[in-house]
């Protein structure tokens, strides 16, 4: 993660007991870490929802493991925004890079200006590059393990159409996010992403959700010649 020019952020590290060394890592930036917890969880949701419980700041942003931001201006223009910008939510562009070269881009996420409608045709913002103020995350909860990968849509469908929070899309690229995923690694995962996709949109009043269901992994196919 590249640092930030902008300084008034809380860093907060939420590690699933990992035996690989990370921990050293950790303790070896502590003075630049708010506040780091270790144990077992019931997985990454699990991890965001202690993550998003510690926060104390006035706008909360995920960091997944294998994630960068995408240059050091970035939690400034995000912070500009919510400050210019009558907004609860705001998200962008990201880049799928290289696992190892993470320089090297592989292909562009590009965004679209926020409709609530869009969630009808299965549309969503892209998770990593969602930032919502903490107040509204206290008052309508954080994420639902039982929709499993799906998790994250659930959320934002959550606040975003059922509970109708404002939301404004930011052009500009927020994260460098290593190629792979949770709901993308087989065709199996994919079908079970998708049956909890339907779950998700049924449960917050998204019409016709068997449609939007299948229209939501259809509309990624564009993002692959963007």
């Amino acid at each position: 993660m590249y640092e930030q020019s902008y300084q008034d952020i809380e860093y907060l590290i939420v590690d699933g007991g990992s035996k690989d060394g990370t921990l050293s890592i950790i303790q070896s930036n502590e003075s630049k870490i708010t506040k780091w917890i270790s144990g077992k969880d019931k997985g990454m949701y699990d991890a965001l929802n202690k993550g998003m419980q510690m926060a104390t700041g006035d706008i909360i942003g995920i960091l997944n493991s294998d994630d960068m931001l995408f240059d050091k201006e970035i939690i400034s223009k995000i912070v500009a925004t919510f400050e210019h910008e009558k907004t609860d939510a705001v998200y962008g562009d990201l880049v799928y890079v290289n696992a190892e070269d993470t320089n090297l881009i592989i292909r562009d996420w590009k965004g679209l200006s926020y409709k609530r409608s869009r969630f009808r045709w299965g549309w969503m913002p892209a998770h990593p590059t969602f930032y919502v103020k903490r107040n509204l995350v206290e008052k309508y909860d954080g994420y639902l393990l039982e929709f499993g990968s799906a998790a994250d849509y659930e959320w934002m469908s959550r606040l975003l159409y059922l509970h109708q929070l404002i939301a404004f899309y930011l052009p500009e690229k927020i994260v460098r996010m290593r190629i792979g995923g949770q709901s993308n690694v087989s065709w199996k995962a994919r079908w079970k992403a998708n049956r909890n996709d339907f779950r998700s949109m049924k449960k917050n009043g998204i019409p016709l959700p068997w449609l939007a269901s299948l229209l939501k992994p259809l509309r990624k196919i564009t993002q692959f010649f963007s």
